[in-house]
């Protein structure tokens, strides 16, 4: 599996991972000032964005496609950055290959299992999209918009959407294999493991993803773990207050 990379800047390797139905892209404003202390390498994970399709996808096969990028890279170690999804993708490179991960930074995630009804609205209005018959993005957003009423995610998740070399719109992501492995998604770190090392986990202050409840788990797999809010902010934390999260992220990195 060779995963699709952007890379930009200099200094210490720092891997970016985003989340589900993303890409590299979405993490482009916070990669962008990272880079002005790092050599930030912003990954597409495997299903999604530029990288290659495959049947399977839970976080040991993911874990080992960011390794394997480190050793194609000859990166002996990095910063790990991930937000949501990636987050965990992370989170597992952690607690399985320590020895490669120098800091980590995690986004609006914990180590645990999530309800799996959380995105059946956005699997819904995505297989409402009728490729075939799609003339131009309106059209595929018009068919989302009878599931999803938030602009803000169908503008996200149109970010997929492309003309291949017939002309014809499609889905940069696998769709199908996500949804079949949706399960796998939504579980919990399967790394046994503790990491040792220096670790910031980033709330949004009106996210529902890291809870109280989740401290426990947090601290059994991550002792050294460091917890901060941004305030009036949900999942997408760095989209709201980019600023503000390269600022938190630069201080912990550099510390």
């Amino acid at each position: 599996m060779k995963l699709y990379a952007r890379q930009q800047g200099e200094g210490e390797p720092l891997i970016s991972v985003h989340g589900l139905f993303g890409s590299q892209e979405n993490l482009g404003a916070i990669n962008r000032q990272l880079a002005e202390k790092f050599m930030v390498h912003g990954l597409d994970v495997r299903n999604h964005g530029r990288s290659p399709h495959d049947d399977a996808m839970d976080y040991p096969v993911m874990a080992a496609d960011v390794v394997e990028y480190l050793d194609d890279q000859q990166i002996e170690k990095a910063h790990l950055l991930g937000h949501s999804m990636g987050g965990k993708v992370v989170m597992e490179v952690a607690l399985t290959h320590p020895d490669r991960v120098n800091k980590l930074a995690v986004m609006d995630i914990a180590p645990v299992q999530y309800g799996v009804r959380r995105h059946d609205d956005v699997f819904a209005g995505l297989s409402a999209v009728d490729l075939e018959t799609v003339q131009k993005r309106a059209d595929a957003d018009h068919a989302l918009r009878q599931h999803i009423v938030e602009l803000a995610i169908r503008t996200f998740l149109l970010k997929n959407l492309y003309r291949n070399d017939e002309g014809s719109y499609c889905w940069r992501m696998n769709l199908e294999a996500i949804h079949h492995n949706y399960l796998n998604i939504s579980a919990g770190n399967s790394g046994k493991e503790s990491f040792e090392g220096d670790v910031l986990f980033l709330r949004g202050g009106n996210s529902n993803y890291i809870l109280a409840e989740h401290r426990e788990e947090v601290l059994k797999r991550f002792p050294k773990a460091a917890m901060r809010e941004i305030a009036d902010t949900g999942h997408w934390l760095h989209a709201e207050k980019p600023e503000l999260v390269a600022r938190t992220l630069m201080r912990f990195l550099e510390s």
